[in-house]
């Protein structure tokens, strides 16, 4: 990926398409399109999942409340999600075996009663699930719950129902799309924010004038020409819209939701945990992850775009008070180490329509005035299928109508993966197992790439901190392979040091500050700037939850 050669491609070239918004839906469109043939444009405002996609559960699933609510509400739309999420499961894992893997999930239930009622609607889950690679669903007895997950409050428990869904790194996963569509041929850049729409005689879109949103004063806004422009744009969809055809009614309704960290050992297990009831009629996971647990998530109105939504303390409160039940020891608040709050692009009916409600379903729109499509709502796990059917329409307007060809086409990094080849790693490049096993599992196949650059520069193989695996040449393979532009870039989203320890985050920026700035160049006060400016943001996250 590499973005001063793209910036020349996108003030240069006419686009068959350009997409707007590089989450998971953008970019997936983009590899989508570039695989039919189209000449594609990709630009970001921020960075890759910067937003939605960086912030979800790492769940790939079909949803098991939606399907209970299907049933109980006779709701087909929610019965359809189920199909298509579990449909696409098995794709998203396949395709990036890397980045996505099958997690095993525990409910725990107080009663005969309770344990019957889940096994049923987990059988109902497979059953939709059929042919795919996942193990099914059974009931386990006590002894066989609390061997796997020992943390249980043994006095209080019955048995556990057992199934499995898939987990995934949201943001390398969404990378992994913008990567591999860069390689397919489409001119991607983030941090490159839409400003406004040219129009020709007829009020249809034909450029978009756009804007470097980094501070090095280098890139004066530009014209970006094409002949379908599509909008992709997740909880900011209504702005882009608006600014096609002002006349348009908005369509979405944000929702927050929020996750906190806290170590591994409030779980002491590899297995995560659904909590079937919440005190606001939602599901709550407790997932491992990167050596931490995930607790998440909550689901509230959420106004203010402008601003990124925080997690606070009432927040932590209410997470901890709904996982407490189920441990023999009450996590302690203390104990949290991170968090982060996100946004879902929620498709509403009406306005009083409560957001738990609402379908996590997506909708392509086309808008003839200004030959504006737009990809509105929908979930990570079915962001191909998502993809598909927008470009199945963008194919039909340029009238060249194309199959779709990603159901099998594997991300980088997962090309001939193995995941025993971190011994090779280890043992070639004298590198700690810890180490050479995560190269392996962000990186793919091409984790060697990453781990011989430590035979450029010793010094390159130390750990950016203690207690993490991260070393000091991910962040220049970072920069010179996968468009890491500022800190932020990397700590929170190449690296998920952000979202898993904060007090650790703020120990590694000095050292990836100091290697950024040797490979872009940066001048001593413009490394001062974003060193200053991203440990001010990580305090207020910290505030925050407080």
């Amino acid at each position: 990926m590499n973005r001063t050669q793209d910036l020349q491609r996108l003030q240069k070239e006419t686009f068959d398409i350009c997409i707007i918004g590089g989450g998971a839906s953008g970019a997936g469109c983009a590899l989508d399109a570039a695989l039919r043939g189209f000449k594609v444009a990709l630009i970001e405002k921020n960075d890759f999942a910067a937003e939605t996609s960086s912030k979800s559960t790492k769940l790939i699933h079909g949803g098991v409340r939606y399907l209970e609510q299907a049933f109980k509400n006779l709701d087909f739309a929610q019965l359809k999600q189920v199909r298509h999420g579990l449909e696409e499961r098995q794709i998203v894992l396949q395709n990036a075996p890397h980045l996505a893997r099958p997690l095993p999930l525990l409910t725990p239930v107080f009663s005969w009663w309770e344990g019957l009622y889940f096994s049923i609607g987990l059988r109902m889950y497979d059953f939709f699930a059929k042919g795919d690679s996942l193990p099914k669903s059974r009931w386990l007895s006590k002894k066989e719950t609390m061997l796997r997950m020992p943390s249980l409050d043994a006095k209080k428990l019955h048995s556990a129902v057992l199934y499995f869904d898939g987990q995934l790194d949201d943001a390398r996963y969404c990378l992994g799309l913008a990567h591999a569509a860069a390689e397919a041929g489409v001119a991607v850049a983030n941090h490159l924010q839409l400003i406004d729409f040219e129009k020709d005689t007829n009020g249809k879109l034909e450029g978009a004038v756009v804007t470097s949103t980094l501070d090095n004063g280098v890139e004066p806004p530009f014209s970006i020409k094409a002949r379908l422009f599509i909008n992709c744009t997740g909880a900011m969809a209504d702005h882009i819209r608006l600014k096609a055809n002002p006349t348009l009614s908005r369509r979405i309704r944000p929702s927050k939701g929020v996750h906190v960290v806290l170590p591994y050992e409030v779980l002491k297990s590899d297995d995560a945990m659904l909590i079937p009831k919440t005190s606001d009629g939602r599901v709550v996971f407790a997932i491992p992850f990167e050596g931490q647990l995930l607790l998440g998530t909550t689901d509230t109105d959420y106004t203010q775009l402008e601003n990124e939504p925080l997690l606070e303390e009432k927040e932590v409160e209410f997470l901890l008070d709904t996982l407490a039940p189920y441990l023999a020891k009450r996590p302690d608040k203390s104990q949290v180490k991170a968090g982060f709050g996100g946004l879902r692009p929620l498709l509403a009916a009406s306005e009083s329509d409560s957001t738990k409600k609402l379908v996590r379903d997506h909708e392509v729109e086309y808008d003839e005035s200004s030959n504006l499509l737009s990809l509105l709502g929908g979930k990570w796990t079915t962001y191909r299928y998502m993809a598909k059917e927008t470009i199945d329409k963008a194919g039909e307007l340029l009238g060249a109508e194309r199959p779709c060809l990603t159901a099998d086409h594997v991300l980088v990094g997962g090309e001939d993966f193995a995941f025993e080849d971190w011994k090779i790693i280890q043992t070639v490049y004298r590198l700690a197992k810890d180490i050479a096993k995560h190269l392996i599992r962000k990186y793919g196949s091409r984790a060697h790439k990453v781990a011989r650059l430590t035979q450029e520069n010793i010094v390159w193989s130390q750990r950016l901190v203690e207690k993490f695996p991260f070393i000091q040449a991910e962040v220049i393979y970072q920069v010179r392979e996968e468009m890491a532009c500022t800190l932020r870039d990397v700590l929170a989203r190449r690296m998920r040091l952000e979202i898993m320890d904060w007090e650790a985050t703020q120990e590694a920026v000095p050292v990836v500050a100091n290697l950024m700035a040797q490979e872009l160049g940066w001048t001593q006060a413009h490394k001062q700037k974003q060193i200053d400016e991203y440990l001010q943001l990580v305090q207020s996250f910290i505030k925050s939850a407080e």
